[in-house]
């Protein structure tokens, strides 16, 4: 333990990873693992991992990451920031303050994510997603940036999705849709195109309708 940071010895840092003060890091964590590109590299050279000078990820002060949790190279973390157990963040993330990534949860890179954050568990998040501050996104939502996957050109275009929204258990968010300042999504709701700021979007696909005045609130996260 140093600097009130403790690291459990079956913890994994590799490159140039580096924990903030008053950190736990628990068991089989890996932080920094190298990206597909570099540990292709890395393979065919017939080296370690270890060998090799490569960017890690940072995790700020006070954070809390359980049990199994993967952080990729190039991944970085403000202060405050927590895990479920087996959480993946993939490289090239950007995380604010105050995040909160449930258990399973799958960030798959280039993401975004602003502060004071709360993904719940079994969340999958694609590439080329932006989330800003004060979000919710509840358990087993998926979010999609792939219009017809392996059927044509890949451009990848993730959801954004706007300061306070909320997103409800078991939806679906198509790529490319925009979920609007304080605009909420239902649990299981398909949603198909933008919901405008402080909306509600609901049903199967969803229909965009009155946000109910009690929950015009920015989310208190």
């Amino acid at each position: 333990m140093e600097n009130n940071t403790y690291i459990h010895r079956s913890a994994k840092l590799y490159g140039s990873s580096a924990v903030g003060e008053g950190s736990t890091i628990l068991e089989n964590v890996t932080l920094g693992y190298p990206q597909h590109s570099i540990l292709t590299r890395i393979t065919s050279e017939g080296k370690d991992i270890e060998e090799y000078d490569i960017p890690g990820s940072v995790v700020g002060n006070n954070a809390f990451i359980r049990a199994g949790t993967t952080i990729f190279s190039n991944v970085k973390t403000g202060k405050n920031f927590k895990t479920g157990h087996n959480a993946m963040i993939r490289e090239n993330t950007i995380i604010g303050d105050n995040v909160l990534v449930g258990t399973n949860v799958i960030i798959d890179g280039n993401v975004t994510i602003g502060n004071n954050v709360s993904i719940q568990g079994n969340v999958y998040i694609p590439t080329h997603v932006t989330i800003e501050d004060n979000v919710f996104i509840g358990p087993c939502a998926v979010l999609a940036n792939d219009r017809y996957p392996i059927r044509g050109e890949y451009n990848p275009e993730g959801p954004i999705l706007r300061k306070g929204a909320s997103i409800g258990a078991n939806s679906t968010l198509i790529p490319g849709v925009e979920i609007g300042e304080g605009a909420m999504v239902a649990a299981g709701a398909l949603v198909t195109k933008d919901v405008p700021a402080w909306k509600l979007a609901i049903g199967c696909p969803a229909n965009i309708v009155e946000l109910p005045e009690k929950l015009q609130c920015i989310n208190n996260i």
